[in-house]
């Protein structure tokens, strides 16, 4: 759409298959975040959360930047881009029993990094960029990327990025284990929404059990992690999914899951 015809318009969702493509859309401020959008995002996560038909999310922003973080003029105007319970954009805190992608072009700075490292795995182009710059305005990262990235790559390479505020390429990002897949510019959001459909695949109950238990593990003691796992697997072996699945296996054909 012409530039100067567009209104941007926050934050919106759209169905592909089992998948929902939630989209970032306010490409004239690079997609950053202000209350509106915030608000969008977690109605997003709501109606996947709540569509049983829906089976993984893809987050991703329009126009060619994922999104460039926290919305500053919004900020000095006292928007909050934090939703309570939910963290930043309604998504870095959010309690999410299904998969969600990031599929990352141009700019993920700050807080859109932030949402892009509280996703379950990331689709970056070649040549998009990853960066917290929050020291440079007298801040830190405090929507997760302080906390979760320490946790992703090393911790020398993490403090790098934490403390000089410089951003890496999204071929840098994929060395550094920050990406499942790294591909030409143009192409994050198609091989997102192909990863989405492998995960469709399987059943949705085995998949909100590998999120309980990788939630669980992070930062326990082994054995508490263990602890935990037998709950999650106790409450799976008892469902219709797991008969199906190994029926399918023995009669040798797709099984059809109904998430029960």
């Amino acid at each position: 759409m012409p530039g100067s015809d567009r209104k941007d318009v926050g934050a919106h969702p759209r169905r592909a298959g089992t998948t929902l493509l939630i989209t970032i859309d306010r490409p004239r401020a690079r997609n950053s975040v202000n209350a509106e959008v915030a608000a969008l995002l977690a109605s997003a996560l709501d109606e996947l959360e709540a569509d049983p038909e829906l089976r993984a999310g893809v987050l991703t922003g329009a126009e060619g930047d994922f999104s460039a973080g926290m919305d500053l003029k919004a900020a000095l105007r006292g928007e909050s881009p934090d939703i309570p319970g939910r963290g930043f954009g309604g998504v870095t805190e959010a309690d999410r029993t299904k998969p969600l992608i990031a599929a990352v072009e141009g700019w993920a700075m700050g807080g859109g990094f932030e949402l892009a490292l509280a996703c379950d795995l990331i689709v970056t182009a070649e040549d998009a960029h990853f960066g917290l710059p929050e020291v440079k305005r007298g801040l830190i990262a405090a929507g997760g990327g302080a906390i979760r990235l320490p946790r992703r790559i090393p911790y020398h390479l993490a403090m790098e990025m934490l403390l000089t505020g410089e951003p890496v390429s999204g071929d840098r990002a994929g060395e550094l284990g920050l990406a499942n897949r790294v591909v030409p510019a143009g192409q994050a959001l198609p091989e997102a929404l192909l990863l989405a459909e492998r995960l469709a695949a399987n059943t949705p109950l085995a998949l909100a059990a590998v999120k309980a238990v990788a939630r669980a593990a992070d930062g326990a003691a082994e054995a508490d992690a263990f602890a935990a796992q037998r709950t999650v697997m106790s409450e799976l072996m008892a469902t219709a999914d797991v008969r199906e699945g190994m029926t399918a296996f023995a009669e040798r054909r797709a099984p059809r899951w109904t998430g029960k």
